[in-house]
C-alpha cells in the first residue's frame, strides 16, 4: 500500500531516532525546511520524536526507505491532523543528500497524499514552503497544490528576508490530478 518501485514508507519508530537526529543536525538538509538552524542534542531529538511524533494522535510519520538498498532516506508526515474538519499539514524531508533531485520526494509525497485522502478520508492538506525553495514549489505544484497565500518576510536566511508560501490541496483536486 505504501510503496512504489523505488521507495516505501514505514511507520516511524524509536529505532529511527538516530537517523532522524543526523538529518535534523545537517544544516544543508534543514536550510530548506526548518525555520531554525540550531543543532540538537540526541536527547532533544529523542524527546521531540517521542512526544511530538510517536505519541501524538494527531500526527502520522513515516520513514522513506529506498527499496533497493533498504536505506532510510527521509521522512514524511501528516501533522496537526484535525479529525473533525478533516485536514492536516504535510511535511517532507529527504535527509540523504545523495537522493536529492531523483524524484523520490514526489513519490513519497504522492504516497502520503494517497493515504491522507483515500484511507484517512481527509479533505484538505496544507504545507509551508520558503520562497527560495523553487524545486519544492515546483514539486508541490506538479502534484496539484495551489498557492493560497504568503507570509511576507517571514524567515531570514542567507543574509536576506524571504516569504513563507502557504499551499494546499483538496481531495477533489488531488483525485483530478491523479486521473492523468
Amino acid at each position: 500500500m505504501f510503496e512504489t518501485k523505488r521507495i516505501c514508507l514505514q511507520k516511524m519508530t524509536m529505532k529511527d531516532i538516530e537517523k532522524y537526529h543526523s538529518w535534523k543536525n545537517d544544516i544543508d538538509v534543514m536550510t530548506n525546511t526548518s525555520p531554525y538552524l540550531d543543532t540538537y542534542t540526541f536527547e532533544e531529538t529523542e524527546e521531540f520524536v517521542t512526544n511530538v511524533i510517536l505519541n501524538n494522535s494527531n500526527s502520522k510519520s513515516y520513514i522513506i526507505i529506498d527499496t533497493e538498498t533498504n536505506k532510510s532516506i527521509g521522512v514524511t508526515s501528516l501533522v496537526n491532523i484535525d479529525w473533525k474538519n478533516r485536514n492536516a499539514e504535510c511535511i517532507i524531508d529527504i535527509g540523504e543528500k545523495d537522493y536529492w533531485g531523483k524524484g523520490l520526494g514526489k513519490e513519497a509525497l504522492s504516497l502520503i497524499l494517497q493515504y491522507a485522502f483515500s484511507e484517512l478520508n481527509l479533505n484538505r492538506i496544507s504545507l509551508k514552503v520558503y520562497s527560495f525553495n523553487k524545486r519544492a514549489i515546483n514539486l508541490y505544484t506538479s502534484l496539484g497544490f495551489t498557492i493560497e497565500g504568503e507570509i511576507r518576510k517571514d524567515i531570514f536566511r542567507n543574509g536576506k528576508w524571504h516569504n513563507t508560501i502557504l499551499m494546499g490541496i483538496l481531495s477533489e483536486e488531488y483525485f483530478t490530478v491523479m486521473e492523468y
